[in-house]
């Protein structure tokens, strides 16, 4: 792809009024809006994914935590944290384990290129516009790790209606600390948001005591700024750039070690993008986007001279057309680069491979039924050549019922650390060998049935029935990383929101059954069956709203011998608005104060043994207030 040859392209000034400026921040604050499934604005019922949206209303009404705590509604993914407020999460969207899923932040990729996880448990909630999470492989517009799907974060942008100033404060349990202060705006030509906060808190102790130094409760700091601008040139030339930025320090135990350690990481996950947007003529627009993101952690121990460092830096280039043919028929052209480049206390073998692609999609509208068709060719600097197809079938059965048919491919590249991580050599002459360079890309197929009904004016229940299938799964073996495992996944998702009597209601249901096809065993931390209800009614200047969350058991190891009890949670929030200007807000979770886990940790060798459950907090409060002055 040449980019001197393309940017005069793009830059070339239309002639026909055929788009309003700024409408791709417009549709972030809309629910009924999509932009991830085709890195365009679309309504959600005309995407083929199956979707979930949270805009910032709903992430105010909630008063959410964090993303992982939004995640935890979506029908079919799971969330399993080690322990507390900022520590790992492992995602499960159908199953499927974190580093099968794409985490974008404003179009850019933010996972870790050595171990494959994408750190969104930093990512400052106060930052956040936006949450669209899709379920099911979309491969050929992504590539690489969208094999269960695709979560996508957007940075908060301003609205154009002069100068917004916004401060929020909040404290509560484990010595909790919230503090995010913002400034968005702008004019018919130009927007802005400007934000910053600061969280802290004193946290809980993780794990059970196996030295001393366990027992301290592990803090957590985190520390985000965002930046977005955008101008439109025209009404159909617009040009922006999106800045986040997010580092602190974490604290976690070490149950695994054998002698006493306070270890803690810093890390930092930022992205920035940029990108030209031209509407060229009257069926060809044009966007074009760069950016760069850095995923760096470093990990320390105040007890001993331990260092260890594993930083991904990233660059990377898309180029997607939308062309509309005639009034039935559409089309996406496109080409996406990105580098990986990685800086470890670790030495790799290899520390650096790029990634390119070309990818077409088809999507045909008649009055009785609607196909989309897709491709992508990826060509990797290590592993070679990739193909993914895609295709969904969608016949109206009649205005308010929609049956949708898909059929979708896709593929996750071997990390750095399955690829390239150095062999270890110990005393005796024995020798662990810990990556491959030989491996394949995991591939899957995944087939899907959805029902979506507008039951009534206030009522809408979408369905789906699915089927994923892996093959060439890495696990690790004796002899190092090898493509030997399989799995099957079988699954049925429901979400149905309703308004009752003032209250709006949203219930997720899952229920999926992942196996791995060599031993029929249950892939582990995949609980079988959740449930999630939100209930909120605003009355007046008080807003009211509960929640209940419930898991089924799980295993937590492939044997399926250490088993993870089932667990609900309840939590209640509200909300009270003094004047125009300052509100309150106050909520309470895991109400009840049940214990449960959502993983474990075991280690075992003669002379020290450690198997429990990482600790969850117990009943929690947060109390804050907003002041959002009019100028």
């Amino acid at each position: 792809m040449n980019l001197h040859r393309l940017l005069p392209l793009l830059l070339l000034p239309a002639t026909d009024l055929l788009a309003d400026t700024f409408e791709r921040d417009a549709a972030l604050k809309l629910p009924d809006t999509l932009i991830s499934a085709n890195r365009q604005v679309q309504a959600r019922n005309d995407s083929s994914a199956a979707n979930t949206v949270f805009t910032r209303e709903d992430i105010d009404r909630l008063q959410p935590g964090s993303v992982t705590d939004l995640l935890r509604r979506v029908p079919g993914v799971q969330v399993a944290e080690a322990g507390g407020r900022g520590s790992l999460p492992a995602i499960y969207i159908r199953g499927t384990k974190s580093a099968q899923s794409l985490v974008l932040v404003d179009g850019q990729r933010i996972g870790n290129a050595t171990s494959g996880d994408s750190n969104l448990q930093h990512l400052n909630i106060q930052q956040i516009e936006r949450v669209e999470v899709l379920r099911g492989s979309r491969s050929v517009i992504y590539g690489s790790d969208a094999i269960g799907g695709v979560i996508q974060i957007f940075t908060r942008r301003g609205d154009g209606a002069g100068l917004q100033p916004r401060l929020h404060l909040g404290f509560g349990s484990q010595q909790t600390w919230e503090r995010s202060l913002g400034l968005s705006g702008g004019d018919a030509q130009t927007r802005f948001n400007l934000g910053a906060s600061l969280d802290d808190t004193a946290g809980l102790d993780r794990t059970h005591q196996s030295f001393a130094s366990d027992s301290d409760h592990d803090a957590y700091r985190n520390k985000a700024l965002s930046f977005s601008l955008s101008h439109a040139f025209d009404d159909d030339l617009e040009a922006g750039l999106n800045v986040l930025d997010n580092r602190g320090k974490s604290e976690f135990d070490n149950p695994f070690g054998r002698y006493a350690q306070e270890p803690y990481s810093q890390f930092t996950v930022s992205g920035v993008s940029s990108y030209v947007d031209a509407r060229l003529n009257d069926t060809w627009r044009s966007r074009l986007e760069l950016g760069h993101s850095e995923n760096r952690e470093e990990t320390l121990d105040k007890l001993s001279t331990e260092r260890a460092v594993f930083n991904t830096y990233r660059d990377s280039l898309n180029w997607q057309n939308d062309l509309s043919l005639d009034e039935r028929n559409s089309l996406i052209l496109g080409g996406d680069w990105y580098e990986d480049r990685v800086n470890s206390s670790t030495a790799l073998n290899e520390d650096s491979r790029w990634n390119r692609a070309a990818f077409i999609q088809h999507r045909f509208q008649g009055d009785g039924f609607a196909t989309e068709l897709g491709l992508r060719h990826d060509q990797n600097q290590q592993f070679g050549s990739q193909n993914s197809w895609s295709g969904t079938f969608t016949l109206p059965l009649n205005p308010d019922n929609d049956l949708l048919l898909s059929y979708s491919e896709g593929f996750r590249a071997p990390t750095f650390n399955d690829l390239y991580y150095p062999d270890d050599f110990y005393t005796g002459g024995f020798h662990q060998k810990n990556s491959n360079p030989d491996l394949e890309p995991e591939t899957s197929k995944s087939y899907e049935v959805q029902w979506r009904s507008q039951l009534s004016d206030s009522s809408r229940l979408e369905a789906s029935l699915y089927r994923t299938d892996l093959q060439d799964a890495i696990v690790f073996a004796s002899n190092g990383p090898q493509n030997v495992s399989a799995a099957r996944i079988n699954g049925f998702e429901a979400s149905l929101t309703q308004e009752l009597f003032g209250w709006q209601g949203s219930l997720g249901l899952s229920i999926i059954d992942p196996r791995d096809r060599d031993s029929g065993r249950t892939l582990p931390r995949r609980a079988r069956r959740t449930l999630s209800l939100d209930l909120d009614r605003q009355f007046d200047r008080l807003g009211l709203g509960a929640s209940w969350q419930a898991v089924s058991g799980s295993y937590d190891d492939e044997k399926n011998q250490q088993v993870l009890g089932g667990y609900g949670l309840l939590g209640v929030r509200g909300s009270w608005a003094l004047s125009r200007e300052v509100a309150l807000q106050l909520k309470v979770d895991n109400l009840l104060d049940k214990h449960y886990a959502r993983a474990r940790y075991s280690y075992q060798e003669p002379s020290f043994k450690n198997n429990q459950n990482y600790r969850e907090a117990g009943q929690t409060w947060m109390l804050g207030v907003t002041w959002t002055p009019q100028l």
